[in-house]
């Protein structure tokens, strides 16, 4: 299995009984894996904020990966079109500057709505997302590990 992974978890606060399934869906696959690992977990306001700490996470070289989970709806403006965008491109540059791997669990429905099914659906739908991101992380400790080898 290897060394242990450091992983940093922002999650935003906006929707939080929604967004902590990814969290939830997230650590279940790291322990199903039988991958050592550890993990920090940041609570921000909103997706807005998550592409600066992730740089300044990514900066410190202590964490093996990055995984950022919010919720941006839909609120009748579109105002959460820009900012989905911003959030996204935010995280990439974060982890093109870094060189640390950092994942978007990030959802931007149009149809939300705080309706008890709506919530249902989406944390179903946060849960699976969390245990797509704890893939993709094991995935990319592997590829990093076959690069370290090619050094």
């Amino acid at each position: 299995m290897g060394r242990s992974l450091n992983i940093a978890f922002i999650k935003a606060n906006w929707h939080a009984d929604i967004v902590n399934q990814a969290l939830m869906g997230f650590r279940e696959a790291m322990e199903a894996s039988g991958q050592p690992f550890t993990i920090d977990v940041f609570d921000v306001p909103g997706a807005y904020e998550m592409p600066l700490l992730a740089k300044r996470l990514g900066k410190t070289g202590a964490v093996d990966a990055i995984v950022c989970a919010a919720l941006v709806v839909d609120g009748g403006i579109y105002r959460h079109d820009f900012v989905a965008q911003a959030v996204v491109s935010g995280l990439m540059q974060a982890q093109l500057e870094t060189d640390i791997p950092t994942y978007s669990v990030s959802l931007t429905p149009h149809n939300f709505q705080p309706a008890e099914e709506f919530i249902d659906f989406y944390q179903g739908h946060f849960v699976k997302k969390g245990a797509e991101a704890a893939n993709a992380v094991l995935t990319m400790a592997k590829l990093e590990a076959r690069i370290d080898d090619l050094q």
